[in-house]
């Protein structure tokens, strides 16, 4: 059997954090610290070394960004440490936020409404755990309708493939949702590097790179 994924839970209302608590044990997550604010985060990261932080975006001891500044820190110290953040409110800026820090991968950004949908919660958070990035759907949608220069040059096809990368998707998930080829998802996806005008390194790298062009894409433009 392997081995379970370790996580540190953050969330301030106790009834939400007993709840996640019971529903991580349930898939085989162990829970080494369930905390309350964003210091306790701070201490319980550093101290008990997780494969994940789950934590709300608002925390005490401010009650305005305080856990997702924490998990930035986090991340600026362990820049591969995967963390997903839980958000009531659609904020693009927060996930850009997340996006930028640590090495720009395996992150997740959803709204609370998803822990209701729990297998695909789960499956999020393991993938985030082995290195995927998953973007709420609603946070992709709101920023497909706000106009930036730097993807003025994809076609409406492009950009619904460049969404579905922001959720996490895999070619292959992202055909089966488009009823679309593999293969001419590859192809999409290989326009969209190429008109993003990203530098060439591994197709990891680029796919992340390509998620980050979207969500820095400057709303005023």
């Amino acid at each position: 059997m392997p081995p379970l994924t370790r996580v540190v839970l953050a969330e301030d209302e106790v009834l939400l954090r007993e709840g996640l608590v019971a529903l991580l044990t349930r898939f085989d997550f162990t829970v080494c610290a369930a905390v309350g604010s964003a210091p306790a985060l701070l201490d319980a990261a550093r101290e008990h070394e997780p494969d994940l932080v789950l934590t709300d975006i608002r925390m005490p001891p401010g009650r305005r960004d305080d856990g997702l500044r924490a998990a930035v820190v986090l991340r600026a110290e362990q820049p591969h440490l995967p963390v997903v953040v839980l958000s009531q409110y659609v904020q693009t800026g927060y996930a850009a936020a997340l996006l930028d820090s640590g090495d720009g991968q395996r992150v997740g950004y959803l709204l609370k409404d998803r822990v209701a949908e729990v297998t695909e919660f789960v499956d999020t958070l393991r993938r985030v755990t082995t290195g995927g990035t998953a973007i709420d759907p609603d946070v992709v949608r709101q920023l497909l309708h706000r106009p930036r220069d730097p993807l003025a040059a994809l076609s409406p096809r492009e950009r619904e493939v460049l969404a579905l990368l922001a959720e996490g998707r895999s070619n292959a998930s992202i055909a089966s949702r488009l009823h679309v080829t593999e293969a001419a998802v590859g192809k999409h996806v290989g326009n969209i590097l190429i008109k993003l005008d990203l530098p060439p390194s591994d197709d990891t790298n680029r796919r992340v790179l390509a998620v980050l062009t979207y969500l820095r894409a400057d709303p005023a433009a």
